[in-house]
């Protein structure tokens, strides 16, 4: 199989689809991998290692495309990619379609086999390809909300951690996922006086039982988080539900009940945000307040780090990347009911209920 892995174009976005060893390893198994000039450069790839590993440099976006019988990707292909997927392609990447209708409608249109990331199930219903990068953002989450607590960035002047005769911050994780233990793991080792929520009692006795001792647990309702926002220096939100928007956990009305300069780290964002208030922000503008409240709801949260998420994202990955282009995707999928529950669309139709539910559309099966 010809595969491509282009330039990621987002705002920011300076992961790539794959590694050189992960090159290598298609190379191994008789495929032939076409990467754009410069793909793996905010990685600390060069395109001297992935000609090394095997691969073939491009100089354009478009070639790529062009060639590329399945294309390897990390975020959601934007506007200028739109024209460059073509039928029957196959595109395999992080898609989020819950949270952009003019994504879903442009690959509708493609007529592309669209393979979301974030869908792809385990065995044990975990999600194996969503995991690394939750658990980068999980942890990334408490670095940025510390941050934006400091004065200059204009948050409250509060330390995490607190120091002797100072309390430490309040930090409130709401979901106690992938991300919402990573974030509560690492506010915990900063110090700081940590309560985690979640709607599921054995993830809270979960939690209870492994964390440290300043994490309190917490069941999710709208009257235990009100009661939470007024004390709460910063915020992790970090509610998934799979393929889905998110739920709204914070309105706009309860804003007003958290003290100026506080700080909401929307992780949510991806699938539509977790609040009333949010909307998409980016590394170059992470930050906009709404009632003295500092929003943080930067959509590709794990791409500030690139070498450590795609080192991450690679390894787990390959594994399906050699699958689809050995088997092709139909065999694969066939084979595998977990990546079958990646395939979001086939040739204009949309085949992941949540997605075809968040914008009325037809929903059809995947009949493989």
């Amino acid at each position: 199989m010809k595969i491509g892995i282009p330039k990621e174009i987002k705002n920011n976005e300076n992961r790539v689809g794959a590694t050189p060893a992960g090159v290598a390893e298609l190379v191994r198994n008789g495929h032939e991998v076409y990467v754009q000039r410069g793909a793996g450069e905010g990685s600390g790839f060069a395109d001297a290692d992935y000609i090394q590993a095997g691969a073939k440099i491009l100089p354009a976006i478009e070639d790529v495309y062009s060639i590329g019988e399945m294309i390897i990707k990390v975020k959601e292909p934007i506007k200028p990619e739109y024209p460059l997927v073509r039928k029957g392609q196959v595109i395999f990447t992080y898609f989020h379609f819950a949270s952009d209708l003019e994504l879903t409608e442009a690959m509708i249109r493609s007529g592309a086999v669209c393979i979301a990331y974030e869908t792809v199930t385990g065995r044990d219903g975990s999600l194996p390809l969503l995991i690394p990068m939750s658990e980068v953002a999980g942890r990334m989450s408490i670095q940025e909300g510390a941050r934006f607590l400091e004065k200059p960035q204009g948050g409250r002047g509060v330390l995490l951690g607190g120091v002797p005769g100072v309390k430490p911050a309040k930090v409130l994780v709401l979901g106690a996922g992938v991300v919402g233990r990573n974030a509560a793991l690492m506010a915990a080792g900063l110090g700081a006086d940590v309560t985690i929520c979640d709607i599921s009692l054995p993830t809270l006795r979960h939690c209870a039982d492994v964390m440290p001792k300043n994490v309190k647990t917490l069941f999710s309702n709208r009257h235990n988080i009100e009661k939470e926002l007024p004390e709460t220096d910063l915020v992790v939100s970090s509610v998934l539900v799979p393929g889905a928007k998110a739920p709204h956990l914070i309105t706009r009305d309860m804003l007003p009940m958290m003290k100026k300069g506080s700080v909401i780290v929307d992780v949510a964002i991806d699938q539509g945000g977790s609040l009333d208030t949010s909307k998409p922000t980016t590394h170059s503008d992470p930050i906009y307040e709404v009632n003295g409240i500092i929003h943080y709801a930067v959509a590709n949260i794990p791409g500030a780090v690139p070498f450590t998420s795609t080192m991450a994202l690679t390894n787990a990955t390959m594994p399906y990347v050699v699958k689809l282009a050995n088997l092709g995707w139909q065999e694969a999928c066939r084979r595998d009911a977990g990546l079958a529950d990646g395939v979001n669309m086939v040739d204009g139709k949309v085949t992941y209920k949540a997605v075809a539910e968040a914008w009325d559309l037809p929903y059809t099966p995947l009949n493989l």
